[in-house]
C-alpha cells in the first residue's frame, strides 16, 4: 500500500539528575535490542534527557534521523518537566513507558524508581494538555516494553496519517441518507483536510481523459484481477477511465497533504451521466489503501482509512443490513456454534469490497439500481459491481462519527464472518458479534449511529480503541458481555 506513512520511532531515555544517568542509558540499550528482536522500526537516540537543554538536543537528533514517532523511556525516575517538554515540542504521536526493576540483588545503586516517576510524568502530561499513548500497564522489562511499542506502532501510523490526510468528496451528501451529513469541523480539529467538489467537476475531468493511452493498461489489469469473474467485459474500459480519473485527480490536488481518500456520490444520477456503477473501482482503490466511501459518507471513508492504517490491510464500508433468517440459522448450526440468533446479522454493500476479501468475486450489475433505472432491460448503465460472499475470518466492526454539536463518538466490536452462504447479492457476508442484539439496541440505536460501518479484516479492537482515545474521543462504545449492562439498559427486561 502506498497511501500510508512509514513509521520510524525514536526512543529517548530520560534521567533524573540525582540518579545515575548510566542506569537509563544501559536500560535504553537493552530496550533497543528487544525492539530489534521484534523487527520494530526504532532508532536509539543517544542523547539522554536530564534537563531542558538536553531535550532540545534530543529533538535535533530525532529530526536528523527523521523519526516521526517518539517513545519517552523513563530508565529511572526521570525529570518530569524536560521529558514532557520533549513530547510537547516533538508533537504527536508520543508514548511514555517506564523501566521495571531488574533484580533483587541490585536495589540500591541499581534501583531506578521509574514506577514512581511515571506518576509525575502523567501529572505533567496533564498540565501541558498533551496527548500521549500510555499502555495499560506502562512499566516493564525490555521485552515487555518492546511488545508495548509494537502495540504503539499501528496507533502511531494512524495518528501520523490523519495529520497529513485530505478527504476528497464529489457530490452532495444525499438527503435520503441524512446520517452522511455529519458536521466536518471535527475533521479540521484532527488535522484532516477536506476538499468538497461537485459531481460535475468529476464528470468533466473524467470526460477529459477520453482516449487516454493509460486506460488500456488499467483495463488489462482489471481483466487479470477478475479472471473467470469477468462477467461484464464490455464495461471495463469505462471503469478503467474512471479509475484513472480518481487517481490522477488525487495526485494533482493533494497540495500540502501527503495522503488522500474519497467519499463520493454514487447514485442515482451518477449512472445516467457516467453510464456505469463505480463499485468495482472503489474496491480496487481500497485494496491499495485508498478507500472510497459510498454515498459521500465522509466519516465512513475516514473510518475505513483508520482501519487500513491500523491493520495494513484493505478495509471496507458495509451496511449493518439485515437479519439472518431463523431457517438459515438452524441449517448452519455447525458454522454458528455457540452464537445466538441475535448475535448474527448480514453486512452488505452493492459491491465495493476488495476482491481479495471475497469468495469467487465476479463483476455484475447492481440489482436495486437496475430495478430503478433499467426496469425490464438488459443491464448497461447499472453494471460495475464486484460481488461475492465475504471470506470467513476475523473482523472488527466500528465507526468514528461526528454529531450535531461537533463532538466525536465511536464504537468498536470484534467478531467474525461465518462460512455461511448468504444466498443473496452484492458484497455480503454473515457476521457474528457476541451480544450483537444488545449492542445494536443500546449502542447503535440508542446513540443514533448510522447504518454504515467500517470493517477491518482482523481483530483490531485494541488498536482502534487506542487511536480513538488518543484522538480525544470521550464516548467510545463496545459490545459488552451480558454480565455488564449498558448504562441505559433496562434491568427488568
Amino acid at each position: 500500500m502506498n497511501n500510508l506513512p512509514e513509521v520510524k520511532i525514536g526512543i529517548v531515555a530520560v534521567s533524573r539528575d540525582c540518579f545515575p544517568i548510566e542506569l537509563s542509558q544501559k536500560r535504553r540499550g537493552k530496550l533497543a535490542l528487544a525492539c530489534e528482536a521484534l523487527k520494530l522500526p526504532v532508532v536509539e537516540i543517544k542523547t539522554t534527557v536530564e534537563n531542558e537543554k538536553d531535550a532540545i538536543k534530543a529533538l535535533a537528533e530525532l529530526k536528523s534521523v527523521k523519526a516521526n514517532a517518539l517513545v519517552v523511556y523513563l530508565g529511572n525516575f526521570g525529570p518530569e518537566g524536560p521529558e514532557t517538554l520533549l513530547a510537547q515540542k516533538f508533537g504527536s504521536p508520543a508514548m511514555f513507558i517506564a523501566a521495571a526493576e531488574e533484580t533483587k540483588n541490585d536495589l540500591i545503586d541499581g534501583r531506578g524508581d521509574a514506577y514512581c516517576g511515571m506518576l509525575n510524568a502523567s501529572y505533567n502530561i496533564g498540565l501541558r494538555k498533551l496527548k500521549a499513548y500510555i499502555p495499560e500497564y506502562p512499566v516493564g522489562t525490555p521485552e515487555e516494553l518492546a511488545r508495548m511499542i509494537g502495540d504503539f506502532l499501528p496507533v502511531a501510523r494512524a495518528i501520523i496519517a490523519l495529520a497529513k490526510l485530505k478527504i476528497f468528496t464529489f457530490g452532495p451528501r444525499p438527503q435520503d441518507f441524512l446520517a452522511c451529513n455529519a458536521p466536518i469541523k471535527p475533521l479540521y480539529d484532527l488535522g484532516v483536510e477536506v476538499m468538497e467538489n461537485s459531481e460535475l467537476d468529476l464528470f468533466n475531468y473524467y470526460k477529459s481523459l477520453d482516449g487516454d493511452p493509460r486506460i488500456d493498461a488499467i483495463r488489462k489489469d482489471m481483466e487479470k484481477e477478475l479472471g473467470p469473474g469477468n462477467q461484464q467485459p464490455g464495461i471495463l474500459s469505462r471503469l478503467a477511465q474512471y479509475e484513472l480519473a480518481l487517481t490522477t485527480y488525487l495526485e494533482k490536488n493533494l497540495g500540502a497533504s501527503e495522503f488522500g481518500i474519497f467519499a463520493n456520490k454514487c447514485w442515482p444520477a451518477f449512472q445516467e451521466s457516467f453510464r456505469f456503477v463505480p463499485c468495482y473501482v472503489n474496491s480496487r482503490l481500497a485494496s491499495r489503501g485508498f478507500p472510497v466511501a459510498c454515498e459521500t459518507d465522509i466519516y465512513g471513508a475516514l473510518s475505513e482509512y483508520i482501519a487500513t492504517c491500523v491493520t495494513e490491510l484493505p478495509a471496507t464500508l458495509l451496511d449493518i443490513n439485515n437479519t439472518v433468517p431463523y431457517d438459515m440459522y438452524e441449517s448452519s448450526k455447525k458454522q454458528v456454534g455457540s452464537y445466538k440468533p441475535h448475535d448474527l446479522f448480514m453486512g452488505f454493500h452493492c459491491g465495493n469490497t476488495a476482491s481479495c476479501c471475497l469468495v469467487q468475486p465476479a463483476l455484475k450489475h447492481q440489482l436495486i439500481m437496475h430495478r430503478l433505472l433499467e426496469p425490464g432491460k438488459e443491464p448497461d448503465i447499472t453494471r460495475g459491481t464486484i460481488e461475492g460472499q465475504i471470506k470467513p475470518g476475523d473482523v472488527t466492526v466500528f465507526r468514528l462519527q461526528s454529531w450535531a454539536d461537533t463532538s466525536l463518538r465511536a464504537y468498536v466490536a470484534e467478531g467474525e464472518v461465518l462460512d455461511i452462504d448468504p444466498r443473496s447479492f452484492g458484497s455480503i457476508g454473515v457476521f457474528a458479534v457476541p451480544e450483537m442484539g444488545r449492542f445494536y439496541r443500546y449502542v447503535l440505536v440508542a446513540k443514533h449511529f448510522p447504518h454504515h460501518a467500517g470493517i477491518a479484516f482482523a481483530h483490531a479492537g485494541k488498536s482502534l480503541f487506542d487511536v480513538f482515545r488518543y484522538l480525544g474521543v470521550e464516548d467510545i462504545s463496545w459490545n459488552r458481555p451480558v454480565t455488564v449492562p449498558y448504562p441505559n439498559e433496562n434491568p427488568f427486561k
